[in-house]
């Protein structure tokens, strides 16, 4: 381009001058002839004149072109000393090429309009482009916020809908029959929801499979609702795509607002709407709900909070002692995380632990939870030895594929015995996939440490699992223990220690509450248990302080 641009300033220039010296040529014999006549001398600077205007009205913009007479003039009073005369035929050949250059440069203008005219085009085309969506040829975002932000700004006794409509399992069908059959998909979608609404709304494509409408001037919210209704039934209806009949599902999400309300707000409620519609199964309409709204948000403002609490050690690690039920000594602990919220004071675990796994926050956290409870467990173990830690495993953490080098990294860093760490598993999350389960759990013990099933006999199958798991300890789930002097009898505990006992297992009671639970499991031969009924989880100073104290007790007896 900029290489034609320079041919063609110098092929004006080139003109310029030819036009230029056939006006010398013109004005030359006029200035110069003594003998002639008047009429002689006037007619070619007439001729001149003629020329120059000619020029003005070509190309009035062109500097040379402008100051042509004049230049002409200053040449001629130059060269007047020159003597004698150009030839006739040189004289009418300059003239011819200026008159061709005119005719050129004349018809140029008129192409120059043409020119101009296409540019204007080419301006509001890309102008238009700008505010649709390339691939469907509905509006695109900017086209439907700026819209959006118009009508809502406008005082009006009706009100405003937006629906946010989205394609269920669009990424599955992109990748099964490819991006081309996707986008064809992509484009009949907007076809059907541009014919399915009134002239003066606006459809629009947000993003990937995601289309917005906006419907201005309701006189009710059902009207909003039911054209949500129509859309979406029409998008199920079977689409025939480069021969591919394909049935489509989709959700939509309806917000309204008698106006006044920012876009941002809308499209956000209709979203929510949305997503309400995809958690109750998709395929279907939802409107916005104020109540389900506040939850939302308040769903969010917890997970910030978690994600914030872990960047900044909010947490940290309890410990329930583990009692040998002969004397109650406590022999371990459980190593508990809890969460110490700067407004909310101590968080249990129920609180944080399900939406922490959710996020995806579980391995991260629980990887923290074990370090810190190793690193408690050798400092107890210097005035206790062989004290032992046991630590929960999450089901994200068992399907992590570097947890066995995790666990080692651990053990080496804080000088952990392997054989004093014990690692605990729900029995639910044992039996999810149990050939992975006993790959990693045999991988785990291999460095050295035990296995505990937690809450062992709530699992469906249990008994038919559990020889095929490698594991040392099974705790009875609180449930039969608490169970336990209410029946009369000590049945189902007895049966699980039994089960235990059978398998080669060290069994560990959970829950006890109170003395009578406790002699009940003596009485079973039950040798280990926790519960309230010995302490409550407590930080670790508080255990340090207990361990202290069973020390105390034990030295007269030593002597």
């Amino acid at each position: 381009m900029a290489r034609r641009a320079l041919l063609d300033r110098m092929r004006r220039v080139v003109d310029d001058v030819v036009v230029l010296a056939s006006l010398v040529l013109l004005v030359w014999p006029a200035a110069n002839a003594a003998d002639t006549t008047l009429t002689a001398r006037l007619v070619p600077l007439a001729a001149a004149l003629c020329l120059g205007m000619a020029m003005l009205l070509v190309a009035p913009d062109r500097p040379l072109v402008r100051f042509a007479p004049t230049a002409a003039a200053l040449t001629v009073s130059g060269i007047r000393h020159i003597q004698g005369e150009l030839a006739p035929g040189a004289i009418w050949l300059l003239l011819g090429m200026a008159v061709a250059v005119l005719i050129r440069r004349w018809s140029g203008a008129g192409t120059d309009v043409a020119i101009i005219h296409d540019l204007t085009t080419q301006r509001a085309l890309l102008a238009r482009q700008a505010y649709r969506d390339p691939l469907t040829g509905v509006g695109n975002r900017k086209m439907f916020l700026e819209q959006a932000e118009h009508v809502l700004a406008e005082a009006s006794r009706t009100m405003t809908a937006v629906i946010v409509v989205d394609l269920d399992g669009f990424r599955e069908l992109n990748d099964l029959h490819g991006h081309e059959v996707g986008d064809n998909l992509l484009r009949a979608a907007a076809e059907r929801l541009a014919a399915n609404v009134r002239a003066n709304d606006t459809v629009a494509r947000l993003d990937g499979d995601e289309f917005v409408v906006l419907l201005p001037g309701l006189e009710d919210e059902q009207a909003a609702f039911a054209v949500a209704e129509r859309v979406l039934l029409e998008l199920h209806r079977p689409l025939e795509v480069d021969g591919i009949t394909m049935h489509v599902r989709a959700s939509a999400g309806v917000a309204i607002t008698p106006g006044g309300d920012g876009i941002d707000l809308v499209l956000r409620e209709a979203d929510q709407a949305l997503h309400r519609a995809k958690l109750d199964g998709g395929g279907a309409a939802r409107r916005f709900d104020p109540a389900l709204f506040a939850l939302e948000e308040q769903r969010r403002k917890a997970e910030g909070d978690i994600i914030r609490a872990l960047d900044e050690g909010q947490f940290e690690v309890h410990y329930q002692p583990i009692v040998d039920l002969d004397g109650e000594q406590t022999v371990g602990v459980e190593a508990l995380v809890r969460w110490q919220h700067p407004e909310r004071g101590l968080v249990a675990p129920i609180a944080f632990l399900e939406m922490a796994e959710s996020l995806g926050l579980l391995p991260r956290l629980g990887g923290w939870v074990l370090e810190e409870a190793c690193l408690q467990a050798v400092r107890w173990q210097r005035q206790f030895p062989g004290f032992e830690m046991n630590v929960n495993l999450s089901a994200s953490q068992l399907s992590n594929p570097n947890l066995v080098a995790e666990v080692r990294g651990v053990l080496e860093r804080t000088g952990l015995e392997p054989e004093h760490l014990v690692l605990e598993l729900t029995e639910s999350v044992a039996l999810t996939d149990l050939v992975e389960s006993a790959r990693v759990l045999t991988d785990l013990k291999s460095l050295g440490v035990r296995i505990a099933l937690d809450d062992f006999g709530t699992g469906f199958s249990s008994l038919s699992h559990l020889s095929a798991l490698p594991v040392d300890v099974v705790k009875i789930d609180r449930s039969f223990v608490q169970a336990m002097p209410e029946s009369g009898g000590a049945s189902v505990a007895e049966a699980v220690l039994h089960i235990a006992r059978t398998f080669n297992l060290a069994p560990v009671a959970e829950g006890v509450e109170d003395a009578a639970q406790a002699e009940w499991l003596r009485d079973l031969a039950c040798s280990r248990a926790q519960g309230y009924h010995f302490a409550r989880p407590m930080p670790a100073l508080g255990v340090t302080e207990l361990l202290d104290k069973q020390a105390d007790k034990e030295i007269p007896l030593a002597g």
